[in-house]
Order: C-alpha cells, then structure tokens, then sequence
C-alpha cells in the first residue's frame, strides 16, 4: 500500500481519554501500554512502554515529566541521522542532491481495526524534503504483543540511498538490566547467554544470507530488575520478524538509557529506494511481562500460535522421519517397512527423506540431484503412487523432503540454467555442501516460479501428501544476482528474501492446508519471517537427548512446543555418539512436538513396545504440550544437575511435569522443583507417563492441591528402581496431572 493511500485511510488522531491533549497516542494490549507523545509539527517521542496504565496515570504523564518506572524520560521514537543526533540512529539516508541528513516531523496519526488487532499509524515528513516514514504499531487484543515497523517512501525526482533502515527502536532506562539471548552453531542451536548490560555496544547479527538462527537468533529478552528470572521480574521481550539477515543494537551511552534498534542487516545492503517506491521493514514483536522470562515466554507462544505460526492451533501428527534411519538409501521396500513400524506403533505419518529423486543424476549422496525434482525410478519403481499406496494401507500419512532453493553444479537443471544460481560476475562460484551446491536467485521471478512449481507438481500430481520437510542447507557464500541491475547489486540479500516470501505466499494461497517443517541445515530457519507460512521447525540436526534439553530450552523462550520438532533417536546417538537409554530420549521429545528419527527394525520389541506406549500416552498430553502455557522451573544452565519445565492449560485443569537429570553423581544432592502455574485452590492428581519401574512413585495416583505442589513441589527419585542389569546413569520423569473434583 503507498503512501498516499495510507493518506486516505486517515481516521483522525488517537485521543485519549479525560484531560490528554490530542498529540498522546495509546497504543494498548489487555495487560500493556505504549504511550507516544506525537505533537503535529514536532518530534515523535516515547513516553512509556510497559503494565497497562490506568487513566488516573496518563493524566499524571505531565507532572512527573514524562518519568516512567519502564523506560525514563521522553526519547525520540524513531531516531534519523543528520541533525542533534551524534550517537546511534534508525535510519539514515542520503538525498539524491548529497544531503546526508533528515529532520521528521509528525504530520499525523491514525488508529484503525484490523481483526483481532488495532493498527496505529503515526505519519512522518522530512521538514524540507518530500520524504515520509510511517511507523506503524499492530496491538493485538488477544496477546500482549505490540508489533512495530515503518513504511519509508519519498517523493524526490531521484533515488534516494537507505544507508540505514532499522525496523523499531526501543530505549529501556538503565539500572540492574540484563539480556537474555540466543546463540550456537550446527548441531548447538538455540544456547542460552544471559549477561548484564554495560557500557558499549551489544550486537547481535547475521549475515547468513539463507538461514539466520544457526549462530545467533533475532530474538532478545531484557530482565528490567536484575538477573533474569523464570516466574518473577519485569521482562521485555523483542523478536524481529525477518527471514533474513538481521542486526540488533543495544548502545549503552552517557545517558540514562539502553537505546535498543533492530532490523535488516544494512551491511552491504544499502538500498536505492525510488520516487513512491514504499519500502516495509519487518515487524519488531514487542511483549512485556511482571511475570518473568517464562512469563514473556507465554506471552510470544500466544501470540505465535494465533496469528504467527501456519495451524498454529491445530494439534501436530506423530511422525517418524527416515533420514537417520536410512540416509540416503531409499527404496520401495525399505518406506514400506518403516511406514509399518510407525503405524504399529500409533504414529499417524511417515516422512520419506534425501534421497529419493534424480533421473540422469541420482541423488545417491549430497553431491547431485538438487534442482532434478523428478523420481529416482530404479530406488522407487513404482513412485510416489506406490509410497501413498503403502501409507495409506498402513493408514497413517504421507509426506515428502525436498530443498527447492538449491541446485547441484551436477544437475539438469544448473546445466540448463547457470544463470539462476547466485554468483558473482567474473568469479568462479564458491561451492556449498557435497563440493558442488549451489544457492538460486530467489530475486529472479522465473526461479520463483520454478520453485513454486516443485510444490505444485507435488501436490497437483500426488494431492494426498500431507507434509513438506523444507531443507535450506547453504549459506549466500557468492555475491551476485544475474537477475538484478549493475547498480542495485546491493539489493541481492533483501531481494532474495522478498523472493522467498512470494513463493511462500503462492503456495500457501493454492495449498492452505498443507502442513511444511522449516528445515536448514537443522534449526536455521527458526524465526518469525518464516513461521507464518510454515507449521514447524527442525529444533536441530543434533538429536543427542541430553544437548537437546539445553537447546530446546533455550529455543523455548520465544517459540512455542507445537513448533518445536523433537524426535526419539538412536543409540548411540549419531552426532555425539553418547549412549542415552530410550527412557530418557522418549522423555525430552515429548517436551516437543514428538516424532521419530530411527529405524525401527533396529529396535528390539521392549523398545518398540515403550515407545507405543509413549505415542499412547503422548496423544493424551499433544494438547497440554502443544497449546498450553510453559512454566520453566529450573534450567539446565543453572548446573544444579536437574532441569524441569511444565505445561498447563489456559484453564488450569491439567498440567504436564517434566524433569530431567542432567549429571550423576554418588552422593549427590539436587534441589526439590516446585511446581508453577496451577491453580492453588484445586486439587490435582498425579500419574507418571513412560512408567519403567518395577514400583510405581509412591506420590502415584494421590491428589494434593495446586497450592502445595507450587509451595514444595514433589520429591522425585534420583534413580529408577529397575532390575539391576536395566540400571544406568540416566533418570527423567513425566508427570500427568488432572484436576479432580473435591468430592473424589
């Protein structure tokens, strides 16, 4: 939408309520409040940002000159460089005439419906020059998240250069602040750093190209009061909605605030923007919470789940995936076998891995095929006809792995196209994974629709499969597009996403019902640029249990379970190769959306029988897990030698425990987990899940009430009481709670 629509959709300036002048704007969710102080032909401000403000403390605004417990005094929204602005800025641009600096003045705001949000939009113009900068608030009425961006158009006879185009800036008054992040590599996705903030810089950024969360996410959490806790203190979060590269800047200066800015990664990035070209930064997701990291946690999982996450209220099939069952030696018999044991099991879908397609070059390892989306004839003779065949003998679904932004050098399609794939002129390509991949130029339209098709010839030919596995395994490691112009080169990472997010939207458009996991390279794509067109996220490549409870609590923070694909592996685990018994495995993926990477005829009948019995058990809890509220209660980051984290549902009625133990030693002491997020006045009783001792727990079956489970918690077992040549190091624990009545 351009500017001067925008002009046109003008429904007056938001006025708050008793004595407030006309030029504050309320931007509200049901538990929070950012107040703007936005005077036509002056500067745009923040006032306040934090709990929902009542009437009597807006109209108090003036007397503590606008000193707010949240974020300080009044600092500029959308801070532009040029003029008075020495430290850190939003946005910087230089005019086709050489002049570097911009000066924004509000013109006006509007308010507006928009679903289940309200749309707040406060207009900004350059004092000389015929330059705009919408910034833009969505307050969700049904979560406490706030999301903000800006719409930049100008009017000048020439392009006008974007050095700097943050999406939101946020400033957080100092004191006792710390941050909470995340960071890693593959295989070590989604680790948790907590640090006070000091004087300097913090920045968190990627330049990945592709897949931005692998070393670090665009995700942050500020604990106001302290260091950070689960279920107490005040904690902003922040999530940046892009797919892809990112920088996120906190700049702590010689005044009284952490001046937080996040968006595009501007390096070498810079961006020609036309006359009435409107260019969008991606949202910036703002929640606040009284109620801890785990609370803000909460806060983003709603909202995800309701308006982020494709069927995010739809509980996710139990699946097993083959890739680590078989790699890549796929053949009709093999899928049959494997089809068999998860169905025997209670699995409602298998997922047929790399490997499985190629026609003059087939996909025998990872270096061919990519780009060849065709059958590999001599592995699958009778072809997807024949898997759909088997799967729904089997009765459960079918679904399919492909990577459609990549080729193979050694490929049809990179012999018929050289010019589709992402090099720099000149220069022999860098090659990517197997010696010879490459990454296509999502900027060229022809390669969107190629890729749209790989997904339309899929589903028009074969419209029962019922799951896409997305991979993305390569980085952008060649700068150049043979698509764009000599002098828009710098617009290769932002085109390539635009790209992305067209094909995305076409093929949600024609298959809305579709269910597609974001895979790359394991836990790549696990952000909100790419959520709103796909169900779920690969967490990791690395399936080992025990690294799995730090990545998974770390990924915990801003994404919720139904997201989260957990799956029970082999052992010895392949990435690690450490020996976790099936127990525990069993146990960490059902903190997730649970599924399996194994080959079942590896499987003796007791581990085949545990894990029916787990599947089981999981389809009564898929509901508590996947749409309830996450308390976390103690983390593995702490080293006390356990973690536990609960689900409970919004009605409070039942609740999942978990509780791992992370170390073994003689003697050892760990600490008693009190419980969260019940309800105090009811009375809950207490079921173990996976059940494996000889014994049952002697709390099994009793009732206590939600009060005495959050003031002591239940004394858990350090070991499991099993015949002796069944013992080992390892212990975890799933507890079911259900609320019953008095009477019972």
């Amino acid at each position: 939408m351009n500017v001067r629509k925008r002009m046109n959709l003008f429904l007056g300036v938001l006025v708050l309520a008793g004595s407030l002048c006309a030029q504050t704007v309320l931007v509200s969710t049901p538990k929070t409040s950012l107040v703007l102080s936005a005077p036509q032909g002056g500067k745009l401000k923040y006032m306040y940002y934090g709990s929902k403000l009542t009437e009597a403390d807006l109209r108090n605004f003036d007397v503590v000159n606008g000193q707010t417990r949240a974020l300080g005094t009044i600092d500029v929204a959308y801070p532009e460089y040029g003029l008075s602005c020495p430290t850190e800025t939003a946005l910087a641009v230089k005019h086709a005439d050489g002049n570097m600096t911009l000066q924004l003045e509000v013109i006006k705001s509007f308010t507006q419906k928009e679903g289940n949000a309200t749309l707040t939009v406060i207009e900004l113009k350059d004092k000389v020059y015929p330059f705009f900068v919408n910034v833009c608030y969505k307050a969700y009425q049904d979560a406490d998240v706030i999301e903000s961006w800006t719409e930049i158009s100008h009017q000048e006879k020439k392009p006008v250069m974007l050095n700097q185009f943050a999406s939101a800036y946020l400033p957080i008054r100092r004191g006792d602040v710390w941050l909470s992040h995340l960071y890693g590599s593959w295989a070590n996705e989604g680790q948790l750093s907590q640090e006070p903030l000091t004087p300097g810089m913090k920045v968190i950024k990627n330049k990945d190209g592709v897949r931005n969360s692998h070393t670090s996410h665009a995700e942050v959490m500020f604990s106001l009061d302290g260091k950070p806790q689960e279920n107490t203190g005040n904690v902003i979060g922040a999530a940046l909605c892009y797919s892809g590269n990112y920088k996120l800047r906190i700049d702590t200066h010689d005044d009284e605030y952490h001046h937080f800015f996040a968006g595009i990664n501007e390096e070498n990035s810079s961006y020609s923007l036309k006359k009435d070209e409107l260019f969008s930064t991606p949202a910036l997701a703002l929640t606040y919470s009284n109620e801890g990291l785990s609370g803000s946690s909460r806060n983003f999982h709603r909202w995800a789940r309701l308006h982020k996450l494709a069927h995010g209220t739809t509980p996710r099939k139990i699946l097993l995936n083959s890739w680590e069952g078989v790699y890549f030696d796929i053949n009709q018999k093999g899928m049959d076998q494997m089809m068999a044991d998860i169905a025997s099991m209670g699995g409602e879908l298998f997922v047929m891995d790399d490997g499985w397609f190629g026609d003059k070059y087939p996909r025998k390892n990872d270096s061919s095929s990519l780009g060849d989306w065709v059958v590999d004839k001599n592995k699958l003779p009778d072809g997807i006809e024949g898997l759909l065949r088997d799967a729904k003998k089997h009765n459960i679904k079918f679904g399919i792995w492909i990577e459609p932004e990549m080729a193979n050098t050694v490929s049809e399609l990179y012999e018929k196209h050289p010019d589709w794939v992402i090099k720099a002129p000149e220069r022999e390509p860098v090659l990517g994974r197997g010696g010879t991949q490459v990454v296509l130029d999502l900027a060229n339209p022809a390669v969107q629709d190629f890729i749209f098709g790989v997904v339309d010839n899929l589903m028009t030919s074969y419209p029962e499969i019922d799951y896409i596995k997305w991979d993305a395994n390569m980085s952008i490691v060649n700068h150049g597009s043979n698509y764009l112009t000599k002098d828009n080169q710098s617009h290769m990472y932002i085109e390539f996403h635009r790209g992305f997010e067209k094909v995305c939207q076409r093929i949600r458009a024609k298959y809305p019902d579709l269910t597609i996991q974001a895979c790359a390279s394991g836990g790549g794509r696990a952000n909100y640029g790419v959520l709103p067109y796909f169900d779920e996220f690969w967490v990791s490549d690395n399936t080992d249990a025990l690294q799995r409870v730090y990545m998974q609590w770390g990924t915990s923070y801003f994404f919720p379970a139904i997201a989260m694909a957990s799956h029970i592996s082999a052992a010895p685990n392949h990435q690690t190769f450490r020996t976790i018994p099936l127990k525990y495995r069993i146990d960490v993926a059902m903190s997730g959306r649970l599924g399996m990477e194994i080959q079942p005829q590896n499987m003796t009948d007791e581990e085949k029988a545990l894990c029916k019995t787990a599947i089981s058990e999981y389809k009564t809890i898929r509901p508590i897990v996947q749409l309830g509220d996450i308390y976390r209660l103690k983390s593995p980051y702490d080293k006390q030698g356990v973690a536990s984290l609960m689900y409970v549902t919004p009605e409070k009625d039942k609740a999942v425990f978990y509780w791992w133990k992370m170390e073994h030693f003689v003697n050892q002491h760990l600490p008693v987990v009190k419980m969260s997020g019940l309800c105090p006045d009811k009375l809950y009783k207490v079921h173990e899940l996976n059940r494996i001792d000889n014994v049952p727990l002697s709390f099994e079956g009793k009732v206590f009430s939600g009060s005495y489970l959050m003031a002591n918690g239940l004394e858990i077992p350090y070991n499991h009481r099993v015949d002796y040549h069944k013992q080992n190091d390892y212990s975890s624990r799933v507890l079911y709670l259900e609320e019953v009545n008095r009477k019972e």
